[in-house]
């Protein structure tokens, strides 16, 4: 095992290198994520080896890093089927024969935002809304001529939003947690940039959306009699997402809530199809379902789930998982973070740092949870000695951190995305407005102050990080 300390010169150029190898794969060469990054993995590696790092201490670092995503990749998992079976049941079908009657073609695209908005608010996860209105969502917006990654663009930014809005968000809780400040005081802390950027999303939305006064309708005709004549459409088939909002109240864990919707969905699929045997269901959740219909465009759009289906996102985000418990492990995240973090002192220079390193832990680790938690641990006693509050902080991590996961080709959200809707994370990335105005607007509060919150009660740090009222 190294014992010598990384310097900043080395860790700088082994992570540029790294993501150099990912950037070049992915966006210049158009490669599958998974091949870049299990090369930046090789590099990274055989930089470990040659000084002087061994393989117990490899091994150690892939182990960590693959422990922190264990919960998210079994949730993936439950998703695939839980997508599956919410088409047999007919709930995802009975979604878009709803949406294709409520919903007219030029106020689409807001209509989107904000419903996502209000579903990730309820059942607090961007995933979870992605990955059961959102997919209803996009099938009626690819009947409608949209650009499919403006519609997932407005999908992921709904989504983000609500999950941004609600008390049940496991990012909203961590990242209080992590400043140890109040949830709610959080909550309300980063409003300053949710709420504006929303507003501006939502405008841009509606702006992109007017040059779409006249949807085809005899396409829209013929997709509904399809959907009509091969699902069972009715308000009962919406039991599922019902049970999700149910789940949500009574604040049931992520894991039991898909269980248990698996279930029902599953227990709809024999009931709407007499014909339906276990060998046959075993094989939708398993393999996905199938659409057979008499359209090829509804085929497509609805012939998807099952939990291989998830197996790609599953290693992608190991591999990605791997390199991130790596890059951490051997210090190189920390070598930057830390001497950046000790050397600031005014509100512009803080909030611009931590920024930087919420989307560089993004970027080089492509995991939520620790964009927050790496970040916050660095910038926390930073932040308190220059008069800002924790809050300010914790709205920084959430900027930079949170919503920025799902913009990254290699990270946790993005994968998850591009395989649920099959759009390429690049594609959609330009419209994911809301993502790309939170970090703009947290900037401009570090410079402006607007927003920022100071420490308006003496607060100190203890030794063990933790921020308490200072003792008069």
């Amino acid at each position: 095992m190294k014992n010598s300390k990384i310097s900043l010169r080395e860790s700088a150029i082994v992570l540029i290198v790294a993501l150099a190898i990912m950037g070049t794969g992915v966006i210049a060469l158009h490669l599958s994520p998974q091949v870049p990054v299990l090369l930046a993995i090789t590099v990274v590696i055989f930089w470990a080896k040659l000084t002087g790092f061994d393989w117990n201490a490899i091994n150690a670092g892939i182990k960590d890093g693959i422990d922190k995503g264990i919960i998210p990749i079994v949730i993936f998992i439950l998703i695939g089927a839980m997508i599956s079976t919410w088409i047999a049941a007919g709930t995802i079908p009975t979604l878009m024969v709803i949406g294709f009657k409520a919903i007219s073609a030029q106020w689409f695209l807001p209509t989107v935002f904000l419903v996502c908005s209000l579903v990730g608010a309820a059942v607090g996860s961007c995933f979870t809304v992605v990955s059961t209105v959102g997919i209803a969502f996009f099938g009626i917006g690819v009947t409608m001529n949209f650009n499919p990654a403006l519609v997932a663009g407005a999908i992921v930014a709904g989504g983000v939003f609500g999950d941004k809005s609600s008390p049940l968000s496991e990012t909203n809780n961590l990242a209080a947690a992590v400043v140890d400040t109040d949830l709610f005081d959080h909550m309300k802390t980063i409003l300053w940039s949710t709420i504006p950027a929303a507003v501006i999303s939502t405008i841009a939305f509606a702006a992109l959306g007017l040059g779409h006064n006249h949807a085809d309708m005899a396409k829209i005709n013929t997709t509904v009699a399809a959907l009509s004549s091969d699902f069972h459409i009715s308000i009962i088939s919406l039991i599922p997402i019902i049970l999700v909002f149910v789940c949500a109240a009574f604040k049931m864990a992520a894991i039991p809530t898909m269980l248990l919707n698996i279930f029902v969905s599953a227990a709809m699929m024999f009931l709407n199809n007499p014909g339906l045997n276990i060998t046959k269901a075993s094989n939708i959740i398993t393999n996905g379902f199938v659409a057979k219909t008499s359209n090829s465009e509804v085929n497509l759009l609805l012939s998807r789930g099952g939990i291989v289906s998830m197996m790609p996102t599953v290693a992608l985000i190991v591999l990605t998982l791997s390199l991130g418990g790596l890059l951490v492990h051997f210090g190189l995240i920390g070598a930057i973070m830390t001497p950046l973090a000790s050397h600031l002192n005014s509100p512009a220079k803080l909030v611009t740092a931590a920024l930087g390193a919420c989307i560089g832990v993004n970027i080089f680790v492509g995991e939520q949870f620790l964009s927050i938690i790496l970040p916050g641990r660095a910038f926390k006693k930073t932040f308190n000695n220059g008069g800002l509050a924790s809050r300010a902080l914790g709205r920084v991590l959430e900027d930079g951190g949170t919503v920025l996961n799902y913009l990254v080709p290699w990270g946790v959200g993005g994968v998850f995305i591009a395989n649920t809707l099959g759009v390429p994370t690049i594609q959609y990335l330009p419209f994911v407005f809301f993502s790309l105005l939170c970090p703009v607007l947290s900037l401009l509060s570090g410079f402006t102050g607007i927003g920022l919150k100071k420490t308006t009660v003496s607060e100190t740090i203890t030794k063990n990080g933790k921020v308490v009222p200072a003792q008069n």
